[in-house]
């Protein structure tokens, strides 16, 4: 298969459409992105909005969040998402790939991201590309 991945600069109607098929793949609990919402992390100088496309269509998604620390760059991948049918053939791989360049290009020297362990063949990718397990805690306050 035949994958292109670029950045996503605006909502565009195929990027809704995608949002809406892709989604409820990531999460069960949260609706699609809006075109508004979408339009926004596009435009975002903080958020890169990757889309992987094969034959036009996109298949799969990554934002690769950037933002300046006291620390330096702090790079963060977060909702990476492959449609279903198209999983195991190279869409995840392409998609983190571009992100790690896209964060090294803007001057971060490590990148992070979290998995649940349930999504056993992307803890294997994430493994593969070079990405190591961290000894710590991770917490979340919900509003």
């Amino acid at each position: 298969m035949a994958v292109e991945v670029t950045e996503a600069t605006k909502a565009t109607a195929d990027l809704v459409e995608a949002f809406e098929r892709l989604t409820p793949q990531l999460s069960s609990s949260n609706p699609p992105p809006s075109a508004e919402a979408l339009g926004a992390i596009a435009a975002s100088e903080a958020t890169r909005l990757l889309v992987a496309r094969s034959n036009g269509t996109i298949v799969g998604s990554l934002t690769l969040v950037l933002v300046r620390i006291p620390t330096g760059i702090r790079a963060i991948i977060e909702d990476v998402v492959v449609d279903e049918q198209c999983r195991g053939q190279g869409v995840g791989q392409l998609l983190n790939e571009a992100a790690l360049e896209l964060a090294r290009d803007a001057g971060a020297v490590t990148v992070d991201l979290t998995s649940r362990p349930s999504r056993e063949a992307a803890n294997r990718l994430y493994l593969r590309l070079g990405f190591v397990i961290r000894d710590t805690n991770v917490y979340r306050y919900t509003l």
